[in-house]
């Protein structure tokens, strides 16, 4: 049985979260405190997390942020009342895998799930390696880390799985659609609005030029390919 984790500070909200996973056969976990979210998550070991943005002790940005830094590398889900590319691109930054709008609609937060859960079995088993090389590029799969040369970049789960998935098929050109059913999954497929933000993100990086990139190209009108 997968266990989920809310963080909400409305008592509301996860009364609506604990209905909703236990019919569906989830274990449910929560906590009304950002504080306390850490220290509930190392202590239950979730299979996924679910954050409200807006808390009024510690955000869930910041519990986000300080669950990456700690090397958590479950999906994350926020949940918003404010759903526009800015907050979204605020909360890809910290690591978040995904951003829902409230109100929103308990089948698809279901669904968003499973597809995460799913994802997440599928990726695990091919990630055996500590290490991959690519010309100059060496990927840290545990740290979600690339060094070129003497530069050392960290990235977040995402942007990590990105830049790895593009430098193993180096010259291919994956379609937005491609890279987001290989990253996030089939059932996200037709949401590309949010990986331009990824892509930029992942430029400023690696690229000497992010507005020249030499390595993560743009192929025009089709998509994105890695050059070492």
């Amino acid at each position: 049985m997968y266990k989920i984790m809310f963080v909400d500070d409305e008592l509301s909200m996860r009364n609506l979260l604990k209905r909703i996973l236990s019919d569906h056969g989830y274990a449910y976990r929560s906590t009304a405190d950002g504080d306390e979210a850490v220290s509930l998550f190392e202590r239950e070991n979730p299979d996924l997390l679910i954050l409200d943005v807006m808390m009024p002790d510690k955000s869930g940005l910041e519990v986000c942020k300080a669950l990456r830094d700690k090397g958590a590398i479950v999906p994350i889900i926020l949940l918003t009342a404010k759903g526009d590319i800015t907050d979204k691109e605020a909360g890809f930054s910290v690591g978040a895998d995904d951003y829902m709008v409230k109100p929103f609609n308990p089948q698809e937060l279901v669904l968003r799930i499973e597809a995460h859960l799913k994802r997440n079995e599928r990726i695990a088993p091919k990630q055996q390696e500590d290490f991959v090389y690519v010309g100059d590029f060496e990927f840290d799969i545990k740290r979600c880390r690339v060094s070129i040369g003497d530069k050392r970049c960290d990235f977040t789960r995402k942007e990590f799985q990105i830049l790895l998935l593009l430098a193993n098929h180096e010259g291919e050109v994956f379609t937005r659609e491609q890279l987001i059913e290989a990253v996030w999954g089939e059932e996200f497929v037709g949401e590309t609005s949010s990986l331009p933000v990824f892509i930029r993100r992942i430029r400023e990086k690696i690229e000497a030029e992010p507005s020249r990139p030499k390595h993560l190209q743009t192929a025009w009108r089709s998509g994105y390919r890695f050059v070492r």
